[in-house]
């Protein structure tokens, strides 16, 4: 070995040792000292600046360290240092172990030698100017914060309304191709089997390339495959655009919470997330009756696809001229590439860049590591479970509601969408509710030091659980007969709406509480269990309403949704047990359990 291959081994060894501590890491707090950096770019003097422009050589003058104690002694400055760490850490091919190769250097090029290493690689990596540095997206004013979550709710809402409202033609559409019920409810089950695969695709882009990207692709694709859905002339081709507008439907539902994540801290986060869960489930729950009243109309069924390819477009339009990227490791690269190109030194650059694709690592974290959560993690098993249960049945009343209201109260496609607002209120006053505890739980988290317990979150999936299972009895044991005014099974849907939203929007919080560094894994096995039960449910709905009677079929709903109350429970007394016997839960030991 020359000179020249010591040279390079020394490099690759220094490039790979900061990925060895990774692991540590990911189960340990940030223990070495952190420090801020800046480079001396347009805030140097005129004649540095002129020194910069005039030398044709690469500058490889190190950056300038800020007072690092001040920084050390901010909670806040720590807490999001630790963030982009854990972030890049996390990210998808941040540890390319897989492109280590044993085979020999190629020469250099040209006749020229190795050149000597670079100085310390940290004093190149760009960082952000302090708390308040406002490239961050947690320091964005208010009215962009604002401008921003509605755009991406609007985005959210689109593609959520894009998944049910073709459940209103299914009649029509399996009449104009000559198939049965059972085949048109395809349209709709094709569409959430799209959201199932979406998230392999669509989360580990937003983790490589920022949130934007993908939010502006995704809404393009979405309205185009929407138009394959409305002038598409045959059953296949309508089915196959249907899976595909639900594949990159599936686009805001994975990047949109995190996108707040981005802008807002903890401490404000959950009533952020709790918006974007409002707009995921009444989005399917507020399109049956306008998709009733347009099939209806003399525009006919096409239309549902129409106005959703137009929606589609006026979220590309948003999203591509007024959506800014929030994600803090690709704003840096944003930055990075500025002050390379302004100060002529290429050694400039984000951690992010670092980064080399490893299809190796894309497996793990995004089939493996799920796939193995789901089997060995009780919390995410059970929770799954739970969860994929009345993710299913909001779609599966999409059938059963119109089988009361058209069936046995005799309404049109459109006034007999209407009874879904009482699903639609239900859920909003589950969004209040966790807004009115919100300031108990800041003051618990305030006492805890900042560090979440993630059993705080259990007592609304309790409650929700109960009303979520009153709610179901309560439907099919009033809306089976005609005698019975349909405002009964209407109201009903105020528990079930709420319990469904308790239930989804604090186990969800459950699981990024208990698993921390592992959430995403945690939640892509939820996403894909419960995507798979969203789309099976509506296709044997007909059949088992059908063939066991409205009551009965309710009845049996209610009683697995009863079998299911006691997992909350268990959790709330045993959770803390199972979080520290695992693999995956790097969680504190509680001192108590206060809800």
């Amino acid at each position: 070995m020359d000179a020249s291959d010591k040279i390079i081994v020394t490099a690759e060894e220094d490039a790979r040792s900061p990925k060895l501590s990774e692991k540590k890491e990911e189960h340990e707090p940030i223990a070495r000292t952190v420090t801020a950096t800046t480079i001396s770019s347009s805030s140097s003097s005129s004649s540095d600046a002129s020194a910069v422009q005039n030398d044709t050589a690469m500058s490889r003058a190190p950056t300038q360290r800020d007072d690092a104690g001040n920084l050390e002694r901010h909670a806040t400055a720590m807490s999001r240092i630790q963030t982009q760490r854990s972030q890049h850490s996390g990210t998808v091919g941040a540890s390319v172990k897989s492109r280590q190769s044993r085979k020999p250097l190629p020469a250099f090029g040209a006749g020229k030698a190795y050149p000597p290493p670079l100085p310390e690689r940290e004093e190149y990596v760009v960082e952000f100017d302090g708390v308040d540095d406002p490239l961050h997206a947690q320091n964005w004013t208010l009215k962009k914060k604002i401008f921003t979550a509605a755009i991406l709710g609007f985005t959210t809402l689109t593609s959520a309304f894009g998944s049910s409202i073709f459940s209103a033609a299914t009649r029509v559409v399996a009449h104009q191709f000559g198939v049965g019920i059972t085949v048109g409810v395809l349209g709709t089950s094709f569409y959430v089997l799209g959201f199932a695969t979406g998230p392999i695709f669509w989360a580990p882009l937003s983790e490589l390339s920022g949130r934007r990207l993908p939010l502006v692709v995704a809404s393009f694709g979405f309205s185009i495959f929407n138009i394959g859905v409305a002038s598409g002339k045959d059953l296949q081709t309508i089915l196959i655009c249907r899976f595909f507008s639900g594949f990159f439907g599936a686009c805001p539902l994975t990047c949109v919470a995190a996108v707040f994540s981005d802008m807002f801290n903890n401490r404000t986060r959950g009533m952020a997330i709790t918006i974007f869960s409002a707009t995921v489930f009444t989005g399917p729950l507020l399109a049956p009756f306008i998709g009733g009243f347009i099939t209806m109309s003399h525009l006919g069924w096409r239309w549902t696809e129409w106005i959703v390819a137009i929606m589609g477009f006026t979220a590309f339009f948003l999203n591509f001229f007024f959506l800014s990227e929030s994600y803090p490791p690709e704003i840096l690269v944003g930055k990075a590439k500025e002050l390379r190109r302004r100060t002529k030194n290429w050694g400039i650059h984000a951690k992010q860049e670092e980064i080399e694709v490893d299809f190796r690592e894309l497996l793990e974290k995004n089939f493996s590591r799920p796939i193995r959560m789901l089997i060995s993690e009780p919390i995410v098993l059970l929770l799954s479970i739970y969860m994929a249960f009345i993710y299913g049945l909001l779609y599966l009343f999409l059938t059963a509601y119109p089988l009361v209201f058209q069936g046995v109260h005799h309404m049109n496609l459109g006034v007999g969408g209407l009874p879904f607002f009482g699903m639609i209120i239900g859920q909003l006053i589950a969004g209040l509710v966790i807004f009115i505890r919100q300031p108990a739980y800041q003051k618990k988290l305030a006492a805890n030091n900042d560090v979440p317990i993630p059993e705080w979150r259990l007592p609304e999936i309790i409650a929700g659980g109960i009303f979520f299972a009153i709610g179901i009895f309560w439907f099919g044991w009033t809306g089976y007969k005609e005698d019975i005014h349909w405002i009964v099974p209407t109201l009903s849907g105020l528990f079930i709406g709420f319990g469904l939203m308790s239930i989804f929007l604090q186990a969800l919080n459950y699981l990024v509480d208990a698993y921390l560094m592992f959430a995403a894994s945690a939640i892509a096995a939820n996403t894909f269990l419960r995507s798979l039960c969203g789309a099976a449910f509506p296709l044997f709905a007909q059949q088992m309403f059908n063939g066991m009677g409205i009551e009965y079929a309710s009845t049996l709903l209610g009683c697995i949704a009863v079998l299911l109350i006691p997992v909350p429970v268990w959790f709330l007394f045993k959770g803390a047990a199972i979080r520290e016997r695992s693999k995956f839960a790097p969680t504190p030991k509680p001192l108590a359990v206060t809800v």
